[in-house]
């Protein structure tokens, strides 16, 4: 059985530098990310966490603003747009290390792999972002409780 927890940040522009750890803050509103457990019957947890960059579209516009604010807006997506490709190497870096991060504290949030975990496979690309992995220890009756099988 599945179970996904959803995490949505709050609005703020990229802004981190490649050389030190990116801080969550700096990617705030930037991403949308789940996990999803699976104990199978022999206590093996398994786990995929998914990230993906939010888009325009996810920022939805409202529609009660005036006209001259939403156009004013969506110049600004396209500014932001135009930056980011102009960034897109060091972007790339920063959101390989934001997806490590997002990761790395959703473990231990939900306390899933208590004991650490392989990486099954990954998959980052400059929007989205995928790991699956299997944890180094067994299901206990309280992980069963929690995650569900």
């Amino acid at each position: 059985m599945f179970k996904t927890c959803l995490v949505i940040c709050s609005a703020v522009l990229l802004s981190a530098c490649s050389s030190n750890p990116p801080d969550p803050m700096d990617f705030a509103g930037q991403f949308r990310d789940t996990f999803s457990t699976q104990i199978k019957g022999d206590g093996i947890k398994l786990f995929t966490y998914k990230a993906k960059l939010a888009t325009a579209t996810d920022r939805a516009l409202p529609n009660d603003q005036p006209h001259e604010q939403r156009m004013s807006r969506r110049k600004q997506d396209l500014q932001s747009y135009l930056a980011e490709q102009r960034n897109a190497e060091k972007r790339l870096e920063l959101w390989h290390q934001q997806v490590d991060l997002g990761l790395q504290k959703t473990i231990e949030m939900s306390g899933y792999c208590k004991g650490g975990f392989v990486e099954l496979s990954r998959y980052v690309e400059t929007n989205r972002a995928e790991i699956r992995g299997e944890c180094n220890d067994g299901a206990t009756e309280k992980d069963i409780k929690k995650f569900g099988r």
